[in-house]
């Protein structure tokens, strides 16, 4: 059994286009990560102003300046530290609220400030309530976070792309050498499901090690045990109505594209092993997958607690992570583990079924 996985493993692995796909999204990580880094802004008053690696260090360095638990006191500090009086802060008509200078001062005036960049008379108990938030340099792990949304969405089709021929491109003759051998009807069929899963799990922590791996190079480790509530402006994560961590959403993401990947693998097997032609399994897949993204459904309507449970949503983490923290302190989205098996297991049983009572011509 074991010569006959390494022997789909290598069948998938060795096809052109499964190649250019996964090589594809190791450059398209990169790519990207540079580029987020890369145009990374930031001003301040004292320091200075700069882009890529000066911003980072930029940030950085304001952030240690007020890093710990977020107090009144902290707010009015970073009220007055980040005024627009100076010439080059002039808010020329725009609302202080959307003005970016740095991360924390985007952070704070999105919730501190009113149009004319003066404190709004909101304490910290205001706006996060009881939650005891802890602030510090967050800006890179949740850009990191958000550029990996796009990047496991490739990654699922990508594995769409290795694993949609496993079965249907052996209906092209190849089918009548497997199925009438000493094993075709039980361990070749068990092998390629088998295969697939390993192939899902494989693609899935190299492309996730990958991208925490940039990260850790272009914005070290500071900000993991930080809050994602006190976020600057312009990133989503901060709609998550729950005080977790940026390195507790890291975990829920990878995890989720580990659910996500396998819960493909279950549905790509299938349509796998009833389709004739490749082709038809490959669009059939990608079509299920990014089907219920058009669905008018969104995160405050009742069904989305069942559609948000579909493949296409564990990559889209933000939408089911601000689904609901359950009694036990977990997030809903830890729901996406029995969905990626119920998903896993219905698609490898059926697969390997209909694979094996296919009549040979």
């Amino acid at each position: 059994m074991k010569k006959l996985i390494l022997f789909e493993l290598r069948k998938v692995f060795s096809k052109r286009l499964a190649l250019i796909a996964l090589i594809g999204i190791i450059l398209f990580s990169a790519l990207l990560s540079f580029s987020t880094f890369q145009n990374k802004y930031a001003f301040d008053q004292n320091i200075g102003k700069g882009t890529g690696k000066t911003a980072v260090e930029i940030d950085k360095e304001i952030a240690a300046k007020y890093e710990g638990i977020l107090t009144d006191e902290k707010v009015q500090q970073m009220m007055s530290d980040f005024a627009p009086t100076s010439p080059t802060s002039d808010l020329h008509g725009l609302s202080a609220i959307y003005v970016y200078q740095n991360a924390m001062q985007s952070a704070a005036f999105s919730r501190f400030s009113d149009k004319e960049g003066n404190w709004n008379g909101l304490s910290v108990s205001d706006v996060f309530g009881n939650e005891e938030i802890k602030i510090g340099y967050v800006d890179g792990w949740l850009s990191t976070s958000r550029n990996m949304v796009r990047v496991f969405i490739a990654l699922a089709l990508a594995v769409i792309i290795m694993l949609a021929p496993i079965f249907s491109g052996e209906y092209e003759g190849v089918d009548n050498i497997i199925l009438t051998s000493k094993y075709g009807k039980t361990k070749c069929a068990t092998a390629k499901v088998v295969a697939g899963i390993i192939t899902a799990i494989l693609t899935t922590t190299l492309i996730a090690a990958f991208n925490l791996l940039l990260a850790f190079v272009f914005y070290g480790t500071e900000g993991l045990d930080c809050s994602i509530l006190f976020a600057p402006s312009d990133y989503v994560e901060a709609f998550i109505p729950f005080n977790i961590t940026c390195g507790t959403l890291l975990k829920y993401q990878i995890l989720l594209a580990f659910t996500c990947t396998l819960s493909v693998t279950g549905i790509t097997l299938f349509l796998s092993a009833i389709s004739k032609n490749q082709i038809v399994a490959l669009v059939a897949a990608m079509a299920i997958f990014l089907f219920p993204v058009l669905l008018p459904i969104t995160e405050v309507n009742p069904l989305f607690r069942l559609v948000g449970l579909l493949p296409i949503y564990h990559v889209l983490a933000i939408s089911l992570l601000s689904v609901e923290q359950m009694s036990n302190g977990m997030l809903y989205a830890i729901w996406a583990i029995p969905a990626a098996l119920l998903f896993l297991g219905v698609g490898a049983g059926i697969s390997r079924r209909v694979f094996a009572k296919h009549q040979v011509l």
